[in-house]
């Protein structure tokens, strides 16, 4: 039985139903434990919370940051097990996994499951999702999506008082065992620029918080600049001289002077944005979400917000931020910039007439031109990504994270998953192999006739001399690992399962509370039903025409925890995005139901 045939609620808690956890399995094996394997048998006693994730999704990494302030006020009761159910391919890779349990400091036990066996058993349709598990081995809660954390503490708090009544609670220190650190100058930088004059290397040493100033020769470490920094990531001169840096889990730019060494911040207010706050207005003012590069273009300081899909503008004269392109909404969609659909863009490079976007999550490279229209020029979507050559209409790259731009007007991708550094020629449309053999590089600069390539999993930086011919690669081609859910021809029934958490209620005092967008890859697939609403229920028809494609579905709920008393109620945002790929054939399912909060029966 898994955890989706469940049918009830977590709340109210005493009426829940008693469905069995299956066991934790995941050919990958263990990390964070010492070398033990775990099984929940091991964990009986304790409340558990699985955490199902994968590195390349920004949602999951702020869950990760959601989770850490219960992680240590339970830490005598709860164990947070990450279950890391890889997208790409290069995710699978064992020590990619241990990469990214370092790289993110994970700070609990992670199950590497690299054929998503528990991820099924689990029937999990989204990353990222949290399921609950109580002491006696039990599912009583699952949430997908962000924003769970207050409701989940509750429902720990509540499962600790039951459990110690009845005995059933084990307290004590968690199965967690800390890895050995290593000494190294950089640990998993993310990216780098060239100061001007001196010529030195300014690095984001991701990992440790902080900047690193290297000599030209790209190892001799000058100096390290503590500005309060929480994984930074983007850099970008501005025209004075100094330094905008993209703070990342700090939802912040910061400004790094460095002939005085001071650091400031310029925008953002340290908390993540949510849906329905300004997106305009002073820069301190305005929360931003997980900014991950910056650029200098036209004027302004252009963010690739991961966090929400979507380019954001700085201007540092005016003080202020805007959306300069997106809609938050998860996918590839050229067009207008107000229309145009992005997926967690993670790298940016500007040139007089082109700003130039790595989209990691649909494995392509887009630009955006003066006229604010959105183009791509490689890659097709979430789903599809491999490293292939040749012409850019099929050509393939899997998750980059960094563009550079050269001086003949072609781009270099830094093509992290592929580790290899790539070409694409606008003038003749062609995508060439440059490097290969390097380790998740994700970001690159050009230093005289080198190119500087940051290896953020070796630690370093590599340089390279651009080469006259590219490096011929044999080309291979993949599509997510993720199962296609077989649906009937005709009317497709789909619900968003939502039940406001244990003591909350949904906030209805400004008009509906919840919101569900629909739509399609290739948007033929729908017929009927796609499009904005607020029931959380749609009837959709699927076109008989189209066998195959991918449901976009993105879901919101807002709830205010229910207490009378209270003038001012705590209020709390809940939001999914889902693709879920289907194939139609007679005898397939006619209702998709997606957990957003509470368990499906």
């Amino acid at each position: 039985m898994t955890a989706a045939d469940a049918a009830a609620n977590s709340a109210p808690h005493r009426a829940r139903a008693r469905v069995r956890a299956p066991e934790l399995v995941g050919k990958g094996g263990w990390l964070n434990t010492g070398g033990k394997d775990l099984t929940l048998a091991d964990l009986r006693g304790r409340i558990v919370i699985l955490d199902f994730w994968t590195f390349c999704c920004i949602n999951c990494l702020h869950v990760l940051d959601e989770l850490r302030e219960l992680e240590q006020r339970h830490s005598d009761t709860t164990v947070i097990i990450g279950v890391h159910s890889p997208k790409f391919v290069h995710e699978a890779e064992h020590q990619a996994v241990v990469d990214a349990t370092e790289r993110y400091q994970v700070h609990h036990p992670v199950l590497d499951d690299p054929e998503l066996a528990t991820w099924k058993q689990y029937a999990v349709r989204a990353w990222p999702t949290l399921v609950v598990i109580d002491p006696e081995g039990y599912v009583v809660a699952q949430h997908a999506g962000e924003g769970h954390a207050h409701a989940i503490e509750r429902l720990v708090t509540e499962l600790e008082a039951e459990h110690e009544a009845k005995g059933t609670l084990r307290r004590g220190d968690g199965p967690y065992v800390e890895p050995e650190p290593v000494a190294t100058d950089l640990r998993f930088p993310g990216k780098a620029l060239v100061l001007p004059g001196s010529g030195n290397l300014l690095v984001s040493d991701t990992t440790r918080d902080q900047l690193v100033e290297l000599a030209p020769d790209g190892e001799s470490v000058l100096r390290r600049i503590d500005g309060d920094f929480n994984e930074p990531q983007g850099l970008a001169l501005l025209p004075d001289g100094r330094v905008i840096v993209a703070d990342t889990v700090n939802h912040r730019l910061k400004v790094y002077d460095a002939e005085t060494g001071e650091v400031g911040v310029v925008a953002g207010t340290g908390k993540q944005w949510w849906q329905g706050e300004p997106t305009s207005g002073p820069a301190l003012d305005v929360s931003l979400s997980s900014p991950w590069d910056v650029a200098w273009w036209r004027g302004e300081v252009w963010i690739a917000m991961a966090g929400v899909h979507q380019l954001w503008a700085y201007d540092p004269e005016a003080g202020t931020v805007r959306v300069a392109a997106g809609t938050t909404n998860e996918g590839l969609v050229d067009g207008p910039a107000a229309e145009a659909w992005f997926a967690q863009p993670s790298g940016l490079a500007a040139t007089e007439e082109r700003l130039w976007v790595a989209d990691s999550e649909t494995s392509a490279l887009r630009w955006v031109d003066t006229q604010d229209v959105v183009h791509t020029a490689v890659g097709t979507g979430l789903f599809d990504f491999g490293h292939r050559d040749g012409d850019a209409g099929q050509a393939l790259l899997q998750h980059p994270l960094g563009v550079t731009a050269l001086p003949d007007g072609s781009v270099a991708l830094s093509d992290t998953y592929n580790h290899a550094l790539r070409r694409y020629e606008p003038a003749t449309g062609q995508v060439t192999t440059l490097a290969t053999d390097l380790r998740e590089p994700s970001d690159a600069v050009l230093v005289g006739d080198d190119i500087v390539v940051v290896e953020s999993a070796r630690h370093r930086l590599t340089r390279l001399r651009l080469p006259d011919e590219a490096v011929r690669v044999e080309a291979v081609a993949h599509r997510t690992q993720r199962a296609a859910t077989d649906v009937a021809p005709g009317t497709l029934r789909l619900d968003v399962v939502f039940q406001a958490p244990g003591g909350q209620k949904l906030d209805t005092r400004y008009g509906p509370s919840t919101r569900l967008l629909v739509s399609a890859t290739p948007p033929e697939l729908i017929a009927e039903g796609e499009g904005t609403g607020t029931d959380l229920a749609r009837e959709i028809r699927l076109n008989p025409e189209v066998t195959e494609g991918v449901l976009h579905v993105s879901a919101m709920a807002a709830s205010c925890d229910d207490d009378p008393a209270n003038e001012y109620p705590a209020c709390h945002v809940h939001q999914q995005d889902w693709g879920v790929p289907v194939r139609v054939v007679d005898g397939g399912e006619t209702r998709l139901a997606l957990v957003l909060a509470g368990l499906d029966g």
